[in-house]
């Protein structure tokens, strides 16, 4: 093959490569954050990882630094306005730029909304939704000279609210919504906008949701050796970065959900509650 075929082929495949890539990740302690945090690494990112557990990000950010890796950690709770602004800033005073920030910290529920405290509902808005309206607005203006990336990892449950996930559900629809609004009015900006929708993914999540009282859940309703892995979803994610894609659905089931809820709307509500109260400990039961 012509040397420049070859060339073509690379751009083809890998558009925009992360390899050097200045790359924020929320929420990198645990679960998908951290195994997106690892695969930038594989890939030759410079990262800057956060989360509110500072000790779990010290080891991460050792164990990534053995592989080669220039990462710092920042310890931010993204509900909180100016540790997002912090963390920013942080970033700029260690690299000078923003290439890529994902927003991926989140936490989930389960209750229904008849039962739930409103509190509940105000935690998952306040870290699902305003932490990824607060990183992007520190972060936009830096994205923009870069011509970078902006990830916001969202849920099956952001494409079709499940039952015993208002909160949930909610804040993924709204990040979404927004995150929609940022692509357009950026479009002559070439702001690449990537919206991730994983399907349920084995990560401790689902022992952290919060419950009707706003505690933690502490064991998981789920069979989590059947659910794609953390780092099967950091693959995919990080492939949708390099070749800049607008939307990732998945797992077969999510993807299912998505096409025929648009088509048979009825059939998945009664599907998606008849899966949910199967769950263990449902509060349909």
């Amino acid at each position: 093959m012509h040397p420049a075929s070859e060339n073509f082929l690379l751009l083809k495949i890998n558009i925009c490569p992360v390899k050097d890539k200045v790359t924020i990740i929320t929420g990198a302690s645990s679960g998908i954050g951290r195994a997106l945090a690892l695969e930038c690494a594989r890939r030759g990112a410079r990262l800057v990882i956060s989360a509110r557990n500072i000790e779990k990000l010290t080891e991460l950010s050792n164990e990534m630094s053995s592989m080669g890796a220039d990462v710092i950690s920042v310890r931010s709770d993204v509900s909180i306005e100016k540790e997002c602004r912090n963390l920013v800033e942080k970033t700029i005073e260690k690299f000078g730029r923003i290439d890529v920030l994902i927003n991926n910290a989140g936490i989930s529920m389960r209750a229904i909304f008849e039962e739930v405290d409103l509190n509940v509902l105000h935690r998952l808005m306040d870290t699902n939704f305003w932490g990824t309206v607060y990183c992007t607005k520190f972060a936009l203006p830096y994205l923009l000279k870069t011509q970078g990336s902006l990830v916001g990892v969202s849920s099956i449950a952001g494409m079709k609210g499940l039952p015993g996930r208002t909160g949930y559900s909610a804040s993924k629809f709204a990040m979404q919504g927004f995150l929609e609004v940022v692509r357009v009015e950026n479009r002559k900006k070439n702001l690449h906008v990537l919206i991730a929708c994983p399907g349920f993914t084995s990560s401790n999540i689902r022992n952290l949701s919060l419950t009707k009282d706003g505690t933690s859940q502490g064991e998981t309703p789920l069979d989590e050796g059947k659910l794609m892995t953390a780092e099967e979803v950091a693959r995919h994610l990080c492939n949708g970065i390099e070749k800049r894609k607008r939307m990732i659905i998945l797992t077969a089931q999510g993807k299912m959900t998505v096409l025929l809820n648009k088509f048979f709307p009825s059939f998945i509500d009664k599907m998606v509650y008849d899966q949910m109260s199967r769950e263990p400990g449902s509060p349909f039961t």
